[in-house]
C-alpha cells in the first residue's frame, strides 16, 4: 500500500511525526505532499518548501524513517480539479491520510480511500499554534521534534515569524 499525506507542514510538528510513524509500518511506501509549496514568507506560511521539506528529511532520519519520498504541491486554487493536480505531480497511491476534512472529502469525491488522522502530539500541536507561540515568546519547542526546532532556530525563523507577526499587527 502507498499512503498519500499532505500538509503544509509550517512547521513540521510531533502531529506529523505521529501520523508518519503510524502509517510507515503499514504502508510500501509514504508519499509526503507539501502544500501550498509556492508560499513562504507570510505569517500562515513562513517557510519556504525546501525549508519544510529539510525538517521532514531531518526528522524522519533521525528517526530511522526510510520508506517516503517527498513532493511539492503548490496550490492552484481550483478545489474541483485539485486531486487531478495532485495526481500529475505525485505517482501513484492507494489511501489518502489527512486530518483536514475538505482534503479528505476531495479525494473521497474521487473514490479514493481516506482515513482521518487522529491529532497526534496533543492538545496545542498545531502549526497555528506553534507559530502563535512562536510569535509571542510562549513555549513551543515541545510541540516539534528537536531537529526542527534546531532548523527554524538556525535558519533564524523564530525572528522572521516575530516580523511577520508584527508587520501584520503593527
Amino acid at each position: 500500500m502507498k499512503t498519500l499525506f499532505i500538509g503544509r507542514f509550517q512547521p513540521f510538528h510531533n502531529g506529523h511525526l505521529g501520523v508518519i510513524k503510524n502509517y510507515a509500518p503499514v504502508s510500501e511506501k509514504i508519499i509526503i505532499g507539501i502544500g501550498s509549496s509556492q508560499l513562504h514568507h507570510t505569517r500562515e506560511n513562513p517557510f519556504t518548501a525546501e525549508e519544510r521539506k529539510k525538517m521532514i528529511q531531518e526528522t524522519l532520519g533521525q528517526e530511522g524513517i526510510k520508506n517516503y519520498e517527498t513532493y511539492f504541491i503548490p496550490d492552484i486554487n481550483d478545489p474541483p480539479n485539485w486531486v487531478k493536480h495532485v495526481e500529475s505531480i505525485v505517482p501513484r497511491f492507494d489511501l489518502v491520510v489527512a486530518h483536514n476534512d475538505f482534503t479528505l472529502t476531495l479525494f473521497k469525491e474521487k473514490n479514493y480511500k481516506v482515513e482521518k488522522t487522529p491529532l497526534f502530539g496533543g492538545e496545542g500541536c498545531s502549526g497555528q499554534e506553534i507559530r502563535k507561540r512562536i510569535a509571542y515568546d510562549e513555549e513551543w519547542r515541545t510541540l516539534v521534534p528537536e531537529t526542527v526546532a534546531d532548523i527554524i532556530e538556525g535558519i533564524d525563523g523564530v525572528k522572521r515569524i516575530k516580523n511577520l507577526y508584527n508587520a501584520e499587527t503593527g
